[in-house]
This record gives C-alpha cells, structure tokens and sequence, in this order.
C-alpha cells in the first residue's frame, strides 16, 4: 500500500512540474513588445562583477563595520575562556531532584 502512495505521489509531481513548463512558454520570450527598448547585453567581467564580487564587497563591509563599531562588553561574551561548569558532584545532585 505505501508503495502505490509513494509512486501516486511522484506522479502527481512529475506530471504537475511538466504542465508548469509547458504553460511557462519560454519561446515567447523572443518575441518583442510594444516599446520594448533593450540596452546592450553584460559581458561576462560586468555579470561577474555585478553579481559575484559586489555582493562579496558589500558583505565584506558591512561585517567589517560590525566588527568595528561593536560596543558588547567582554565579559557577555561566550568565548571558552569565561564559560563556567559545574563539577560533575554538583551536576548529579541536581540531576536526582529533577
């Protein structure tokens, strides 16, 4: 019985994706508009640029500036230096009240 779900399920998915790409038309994409004005392409140092070292740049920034500006004091920190345990006496003791 699961399997007949399992391949009901994969059939419902594959023919559901299938009619989206059919509806989806892409070769009306070449097709132009009234109006349609378009500039010249990106090569492929403007589309790198663009879309790969600018959002590097910026993120590299904006955590630079985080890192700079942050004002936390050093003992709200978590670092393993001022992380504090209890002894394992302690831990088992209030383990048996629980």
């Amino acid at each position: 019985m699961d399997k007949k779900n399992a391949l009901r399920a994969g059939a419902l998915a594959a023919g559901t994706t299938l009619m989206m790409l059919l509806m989806s038309v892409p070769a009306s994409a070449l097709t132009r508009d009234d109006g349609d004005d378009p500039g010249k392409g990106l090569s492929v140092i403007d589309t790198l640029g663009l879309f790969v070292v600018a959002p590097l740049v910026l993120f590299g920034v904006i955590a630079g500036l985080v890192m700079v500006l942050d004002k936390s004091k050093e003992e709200h920190r978590v670092t393993s230096r001022n992380i504090k345990t209890k002894p394992a006496a302690a831990e088992s003791k209030a383990g048996s009240k629980a």
